[in-house]
């Protein structure tokens, strides 16, 4: 019977889907990050949305498809914690992101549901070597980075920071501007980037695009691929620049090379939080005074009022028109000063 293959999110940057290759199995020793890898399908779970495609639309998995993907690490505070290396010798791993990114499991929310299992078939392989991600990468003519940025961070993953970045680029293009979205940190979907493009970016990148399945990897690795992901976007030639920091700076995804690569260029931060106290430990611990406190914790007007309380600076729920009008002034203020 003829395999039906299906092609998750970190396969959008790749020409899998239309150019031939082969699958066969790899010797443990050569497994690594951002190996493109191919998993049966035993079990979906009867999950009516089981996997994010090269689109961003969501699909269903059967058992019998093969799930071409990529291996990577996660570590997700709220979802789930695994690896790549965890796979154990019945070759058994998960979809631990729901777009193609393969590794096993070693622990999980209880508030999220089972991620589909799949059967490592082997490694994506052309002319007798295998594919990876950064094999699609561009190299791109390093240059500094100089571009005006909206830095969003967050105390945590699901903080509202998507959020906020959708409403900061679309009130940016009613000033006119060329904007360019990006998420710099976090573990692979195409959903969070492509709703900044919903909202009006002119382009949108992520560190996909610069050949990682997640930003879980050593710190100087990242860093060298964080100067190419800058190059190309600076390439754009955009007059500012939306990006989000997956997670929080505190989690091993490299929030912090983040921060020390583009600090000098960042003219307004929004820190998301998930609660008041949050917002005290992630301003003291990495010396950041936002210019205003959105997310979760200003959900309600006792939020709002203990973030002030404590933080002193502004916080704006994006939830009403005069919180965004007033955003829409501190934004206006802010680069005019720094034209």
């Amino acid at each position: 019977m003829e395999k039906r293959y299906v092609f998750g999110a970190l396969t959008r940057i790749s020409d899998l889907d239309t150019v031939p290759f082969t699958v066969r199995h790899l010797a443990r020793d050569y497994w690594a990050t951002g190996d493109y890898v191919v998993g049966e399908v035993l079990s979906a779970h009867q999950q009516p949305d089981a996997i994010e495609l090269t689109t961003g639309r969501m699909a269903r998995l059967m058992p019998g498809d093969w799930v071409v993907g990529a291996f990577g690490v996660r570590r997700a505070t709220l979802e789930a914690v695994g690896d790549w290396q965890s796979i154990q010798k019945d070759c058994l791993m998960e979809d631990m992101t729901n777009a193609g990114f393969f590794g096993r499991v070693t622990s999980k929310s209880v508030l999220i549901g089972p991620q589909p299992v799949l059967m490592y078939r082997g490694h994506v392989q052309r002319d007798s070597h295998k594919v990876c991600m950064q094999d699609f990468v561009p190299r791109v003519e390093p240059q500094p980075y100089t571009c005006p940025t909206i830095m969003i961070i967050g105390t945590s993953m699901s903080a509202g920071k998507t959020t906020a970045a959708r409403v900061i680029i679309r009130l940016l293009k009613e000033m006119g501007l060329r904007v360019i979205g990006t998420k710099l940190t976090g573990a692979g979907r195409y959903r969070d980037i492509l709703s900044m493009h919903d909202a009006g970016a002119d382009a949108i990148f992520d560190f996909v695009d610069a050949g990682l399945p997640s930003s879980v990897v050593p710190p100087e690795e990242f860093r060298q691929s964080l100067r190419q992901l800058l190059s190309r976007i600076m390439a754009q030639s955009p007059d500012v620049v939306v990006a989000e920091a997956g997670a929080s700076p505190f989690e091993p995804y490299n929030g912090a090379v983040v921060l020390d690569e583009i600090t000098n260029q960042i003219k307004f931060t929004v820190l998301c939080a998930s609660d008041p106290y949050a917002v005290i430990g992630v301003s003291q611990s990495f010396g950041i005074t936002p210019n205003i406190v959105s997310g979760i914790t200003t959900n309600t007007t006792a939020g709002i009022e203990l973030v002030e309380k404590l933080a002193k600076v502004p916080a704006l729920s994006l939830t009403t028109d005069a919180s965004v009008d007033k955003l829409r002034t501190l934004l206006k203020e802010c680069l005019s000063e720094n034209r």
